[in-house]
């Protein structure tokens, strides 16, 4: 395993982030979810591979997934050992409190949080989306407040505008509050608006940059195509659906076929080797259902693409809307 800075910080993660959405309890909402029974032995896997970073949020099987990451953890691994990540903003229940970045709904939430993941504080404590409701005042200096009562080390935040991320910065260090130190975009080699504003941003603040949807739902697995999309979690991703259905999104995902036959590589290795060679990339949040999707990360970090392989992969990227930010 390697190991890399968070961004401007003194800590350390491993390259791979383990993403937990996948780790939960089945509902009608997330019917591919595992039960807990089925999780863990994910969770061991990724300790024994040197895996010390782990990413959460409340709101994945509504708490049922930190529940499952903190009894693992607590049984697996020593609690100084691990990075433990969660997010905050995302309806818990009906009631109009219990979402958002306020004051209110963020004092409550990290407190259920910690309790849920058996810890006393996470290592880092995400925005999980922009809050439109809500001065960006409130949010940081709340955060701020986490931090200072010792329930968080450190603070980042996830898919938004990139003025909306500078505005959150420039008031943090207007009011001298702790400032965020990372940024969870939507970013892969079928999305890749983030390059024009966000992570340049980001090279520029020190902002540790850790993606979501790496493999871009699966599409960049090499098992699955516009034809044969036939996965549990395909057929019922409401959300996933509306992030790819270009017709440029599926040549790409061919061109990564074609590259990957050539190498006589794995489509996910190809794909998180083209993603891991961009240096300011701290680490991709991986999700892990299958026995060899943690082996295929892995794989990925001594996996290195030459620049013609990297163009060839880039050449046929067409312009996106903007994806991911709600």
């Amino acid at each position: 395993m390697q190991y890399i800075r968070f961004g401007n910080t003194g800590m350390k993660v491993s390259r791979i982030c383990l993403g937990t959405m996948t780790y939960g309890k089945p509902t009608d909402r997330w019917p591919w979810a595992l039960n807990e029974e089925q999780s863990r032995p994910f969770i061991k896997k990724a300790l024994d591979l040197g895996i010390n970073f782990f990413d959460s949020a409340d709101m994945y099987s509504y708490g049922a997934s930190e529940e499952i990451v903190g009894a693992a953890l607590k049984d697996f691994a020593k609690r100084d050992e691990v990075v433990i990540a969660t997010k905050v903003f995302q309806p818990m229940s009906a009631d109009p409190n219990d979402r958002g970045l306020s004051r209110k709904h963020i004092m409550h939430s990290i407190d259920a949080s910690l309790k849920r993941l058996q810890t006393d504080f996470v290592d880092l404590y995400q925005i999980h989306r922009w809050d439109y409701d809500t001065p960006i005042e409130e949010t940081m200096e709340a955060l701020h407040d986490v931090v200072k009562a010792g329930k968080a080390r450190y603070i980042g935040a996830s898919s938004m505008y990139a003025w909306q991320f500078a505005k959150a910065l420039y008031t943090s260090d207007q009011h001298g509050w702790t400032r965020f130190v990372s940024m969870q975009p939507h970013y892969n080699l079928l999305y890749r608006e983030e390059e024009r504003e966000m992570i340049p941003l980001c090279i520029d603040q020190k902002i540790a940059v850790i993606p979501w949807s790496p493999l871009a739902r699966g599409l960049l697995t090499g098992n699955r195509t516009k034809e044969r999309n036939e996965t549990v979690r395909a057929r019922t991703d409401e959300f996933g659906k509306s992030l790819y259905r270009s017709g440029s999104d599926f040549d790409i995902v061919g061109r990564l076929a074609l590259i990957a036959a050539q190498r006589g590589q794995p489509d996910a290795q190809v794909a998180l080797a083209w993603m891991l060679g961009k240096p300011f990339i701290t680490a991709p949040i991986i999700g892990a259902s299958k026995p060899g999707h943690l082996d295929d990360a892995v794989a990925a970090l001594s996996l290195k693409l030459d620049e013609n392989e990297m163009a060839q992969l880039e050449e046929l990227y067409q312009p996106h809307p903007v994806l991911g930010h709600v």
